[in-house]
């Protein structure tokens, strides 16, 4: 199992996809157990699979916009 957060944080989460390739999904936890991690990014809610997680962390809150 990867090791994350409590859902609400923030998290960055690089997985690969079924082409090989690895991509990164970056947003708030909603969930995750043993199966499944669930984060809300700027694409939408993605599902991951843990089997395909390479890495995981939480990350700071994103910058405030400048004026």
């Amino acid at each position: 199992m990867v090791n994350l957060p409590a859902p609400g944080h923030r998290v960055v989460v690089r997985y690969l996809l079924p082409t090989g390739q690895a991509t990164d999904a970056l947003g708030e936890l909603l969930s995750a157990d043993a199966e499944t991690v669930v984060v809300d990014g700027k694409r939408g809610v993605e599902r991951i699979a843990v089997a395909d997680i390479i890495a995981a962390k939480e990350v700071p809150p994103p910058p405030r916009p400048r004026q």
